[in-house]
């Protein structure tokens, strides 16, 4: 079996990951958490799997290169930084970014990017999400991730698109411009909602996760894909085969 190790073990999604390996033909090879070591994991790893923190992605990413070790990235709120980290471990192993393990929410984002790139930019986009109290980035890696398929499927970057927080007296809407609207309250597991409007009509594509073993399955599948790949940049479309 596929020897999975955690980077982020102790936390939620973490001990979900551990919980749900036995029915997907995986086995645990061992979690770090803050303040150990990575690289004895990495290397006694097929494939790892993040959901720790942003301060520790850099060591993380490290250690995978220099065992060789694919990498499924899940942990949200990282920068343009980390994000040039990421590329850079690309080019010498396997890894998958995602904002969000879900199955059903990838395929949402191939839904949302061929709706963007199909109506284009006479249809505006709006992308709300609402989650439990704690959460402490906004707006969620998942929303920034269906943002992001939303403008490649108008050819865009989402940095010169988006608008986020509205307030006051902000004007009519920018033609072409992808709004955020970020929601906290209760134990909300993940609600996103992308609505397309035009001129007399409204679509509307959500996802609405109601237990985070859904987001578990995902990143074991995800991992399981990913051990048999290549060395290169990867994202969640592609275990689906989208």
């Amino acid at each position: 079996m596929t020897r999975i190790g955690i980077y982020g073990s102790l936390g939620r999604m973490g001990q979900a990951i551990v919980a749900a390996m036995p029915a997907l033909n995986a086995t645990h090879a061992g979690g770090v958490d803050a303040g150990e070591d990575p690289a004895p994991l990495a290397g006694r790893s097929d494939v790892l799997v993040d959901f720790s923190a942003p301060a520790a992605l850099a060591a993380h990413l490290a250690a995978a290169r220099e065992a060789g070790t694919p990498i499924v990235i899940g942990t949200t709120g990282l920068s343009r930084d980390h994000h040039a980290l990421v590329d850079q471990a690309a080019a010498d192993i396997a890894v998958l970014q995602t904002g969000n393990t879900s199955l059903g929410v990838a395929l949402l984002s191939a839904l949302v990017r061929d709706a963007a790139r199909r109506l284009g930019p006479d249809w505006d986009i709006e992308i709300a999400e609402m989650h439990h109290r704690d959460k402490v980035d906004a707006p969620s890696g998942t929303a920034l991730m269906l943002g992001h398929a939303a403008a490649e499927g108008r050819g865009l970057e989402l940095a010169d698109c988006s608008v986020e927080g509205r307030a006051g007296l902000v004007g009519s809407r920018a033609r072409g411009t992808i709004g955020f609207a970020s929601l906290r309250g209760g134990s909300v597991v993940g609600d996103h909602l992308v609505v397309l409007a035009g001129d007399g009509e409204r679509i509307e594509l959500a996802h609405r996760a109601e237990d985070r073993a859904i987001f578990a399955r995902g990143a074991v599948r995800a991992a399981l894909w990913l051990a048999g790949q290549p060395a290169g940049r990867y994202a969640m479309d592609e275990v689906l085969g989208l």
